[in-house]
């Protein structure tokens, strides 16, 4: 059993991909068989399992979620009340709740059982800069 903690600086809403800082700890950490659990330590961030070779796939969602939660300033999401912290706080939060927070990975043989394509992202949903912190748990 190993625990660790990974720490992504982010640079406002986006995908950012942190799947060779995980697969390295793992390798370290795991010759044989696990599993892998990654938790993020933020309500207003994501973690996805997505595509990583396409820079457009990346775009393409954030965009996509933009539209279907946009800002708090937009007149469609004037029945929100939590809006003291900016326009892009309440939705990041209902992002980060229509989104996992968690994944559990399969570890085979010292290697996470990651299709061909497959990376990790933490997809940070405020427009600011944050430093993240996800949670590693291998067993």
């Amino acid at each position: 059993m190993a625990q660790t903690t990974f720490s992504i600086q982010t640079r406002g809403q986006g995908l950012y991909e942190f799947t060779r800082d995980v697969a390295s700890w793992v390798s370290a950490h795991q010759a044989g068989e696990a599993l892998l659990t990654l938790f993020v330590r933020h309500t207003s961030a994501s973690l996805l399992i997505q595509e990583n070779a396409d820079p457009e796939v990346r775009t393409d969602l954030r965009n996509y979620f933009h539209r279907l939660v946009p800002p708090s300033s937009d007149p469609s999401m004037g029945y929100l009340t939590h809006t003291y912290e900016g326009p892009d706080d309440m939705p990041a939060h209902i992002k980060a709740a229509m989104m996992p927070v968690s994944l559990s990975i399969p570890v085979s043989r010292g290697r996470m059982a990651l299709g061909t394509w497959q990376g990790i992202y933490l997809f940070e949903h405020r427009d600011a800069p944050h430093r993240r912190e996800i949670a590693a748990h291998l067993a």
